[in-house]
């Protein structure tokens, strides 16, 4: 059985996820955009090469990327934590763009050997150091300021780059589990992972079916089978490979299967309906966001967070993870699943009316009812915390709403058979595409397919261009952990075969 210890401890750090697109066939129609020299260099340390126990498929005609270079054990762009010898940098090869001087630089430094943000270059005068935000005047940044932290006597404990600095050891990687079955969509740019460690998949998959039907009551006898279908536990234990117990697994994913509950009890196949969405789901929402009210009237709303599956669900997650976050990280959370709802909300006005949207409004749609909630919470699960203030960069912001975009025209195109043998019609990337585009279903899924493949390309400069402007360790640590979420959320997809198939386009 894998340890459990207490929840907020540092983990040991993850190890990186595999470098190269896997592209299963030749899709001349899906075309790739280049990838910058900055995001090469951070996604060679996010990616290293992952062992493949079967042959890879064919390449594609029209390679999705250029293979990056191998990063090695002794200097990688995006390592998070400081090194150990002087001679190394963590960020050493990553180029920092500000004029006057790094934001990094201006950081306190705890020890005088080696530093994992002071070695950092300084590039060219073009650029500022956070893209999103107005150019750096002579004075103080914003961003700097935060690096920076307080001044003064009694401060030095506050400074972000002082509380990163302890080395933390590498993680003994799992032992490999034969790969699960499963076909990617052909054309679609991806990365390949390592096989979820098994005795942790097995440990999550039994606690959340207790949790489900001792704990919360979440479904009848009869929904047994598409519970297990489910495959909960491998999808957050290839999701969050850093995190350091079960216990800090089990955050993440009792809070997967109350999101699942919501959507296919108030929404989808269980029962749900557009006609009445928006009350029900501001009710339950008040399990995540209580409700401050009177005395009177306090009773009643608590008598009705057991009154359904997805209010007991939802009170039940959200309960374990606020002791385990912090009040920023719980903040953030309710923030995140507020869009979510918003977005479920719009789905279904849409649906009431019969109304297909132009492709920009149901792909801005898609940026709010999306998987956004779950990588948000990447730092939680991992342990660690994600100041509030790097959160809420703008850059950062575009990084974590790309990868949220990307992850769900994945499901688009993973669940677009499904949901064409369910009753009525569903909205997904390729049907609104074919109607709106006068296009065959066929080339809509092409479509869909290079629209993925460019939101992908474009979360991973955001991503390395982000590293390169902000390398401390809790913003390269927070990234790497979006993309490992990124990454794993594609692998559950393309291994789930109890939910899904492919259509026959190839």
């Amino acid at each position: 059985m894998p340890d459990s210890g207490p929840l907020g401890t540092s983990p040991p750090e993850q190890r990186p996820t595999p470098p190269a697109a896997v592209p299963d066939a030749a899709v001349p129609v899906v075309q790739h955009v280049p990838v910058p020299p900055t995001a090469l260099r951070f996604l060679a340390a996010l990616h290293p090469p992952v062992p493949i126990s079967s042959p890879p498929p064919p390449p594609a005609a029209v390679s999705a990327v250029p293979d990056p270079p191998v990063a090695t054990a002794g200097a990688s762009a995006v390592l998070d934590t400081p090194v150990a010898t002087a001679g190394a940098s963590a960020v050493q090869d990553t180029p920092v763009a500000t004029a006057a001087a790094s934001a990094v630089r201006d950081t306190p430094v705890a020890t005088a050997g080696a530093s994992a943000v002071l070695d950092t270059p300084v590039a060219t005068a073009a650029v500022s150091a956070v893209q999103d935000t107005p150019a750096e005047t002579t004075g103080d940044s914003a961003l700097r300021r935060i690096l920076r932290g307080p001044t003064g006597l009694g401060t030095s404990s506050l400074s972000l780059a002082r509380r990163h600095q302890a080395p933390v050891p590498d993680q003994v990687p799992p032992a490999p589990a034969p790969p699960a079955e499963g076909r990617a969509v052909p054309g679609l740019y991806h990365h390949p992972v390592p096989e979820p460690d098994p005795v942790r998949v097995e440990e999550v998959s039994n606690r959340i079916k207790r949790w489900a039907e001792d704990e919360v009551q979440l479904y009848p006898e009869e929904w047994e089978g598409q519970f297990d279908g489910f495959s909960v536990g491998r999808y957050m234990v290839g999701c969050h490979p850093d995190a350091p117990t079960v216990d800090h697994l089990m955050l993440a994913t009792r809070l997967m299967v109350a999101e699942n509950a919501l959507d296919d009890c108030y929404c989808e196949d269980h029962g749900g309906s557009p006609v009445g969405l928006g009350g029900r789901i501001l009710l339950a929402h008040t399990a995540l966001d209580h409700l401050h009210t009177t005395a009177e009237y306090a009773p009643a709303w608590q008598e009705s967070l057991t009154s359904d599956a997805p209010r007991r669900a939802y009170r039940s997650a959200m309960d374990y993870f606020v002791r385990a976050a912090t009040p920023s990280q719980a903040d953030r959370y309710r923030h995140d699943m507020a869009r979510l709802h918003m977005g479920y909300l719009a789905e279904a006005a849409w649906a009431e009316t019969d109304h297909v949207p132009e492709v920009w409004e149901y792909l801005a749609m898609r940026q709010f009812n999306n998987f956004r909630p779950c990588p948000t919470i990447t730092d939680t699960v991992g342990g660690y915390e994600l100041p509030a203030d790097l959160h809420a960069q703008p850059d950062m912001q575009r990084v974590i709403a790309l990868a949220g975009n990307a992850t769900t025209i994945v499901n688009d195109l993973y669940s677009y058979t499904k949901e064409l043998n369910s009753p009525g019609r569903h909205l997904n990337l390729p049907v609104v595409i074919a109607e709106r585009e006068q296009l065959s279903e066929r080339d809509a899924y092409l479509k869909a397919v290079e629209v993925h493949n460019e939101l992908m390309h474009a979360f991973e400069a955001a991503a390395a261009d982000l590293a390169a402007a902000c390398p401390l360790p809790p913003v390269l640590r927070f990234l790497r952990g979006v993309a490992a979420w990124v990454d794993g959320n594609h692998d559950w997809h393309r291994t789930n075969t109890f939910r899904y198939s492919l259509p026959d386009f190839w």
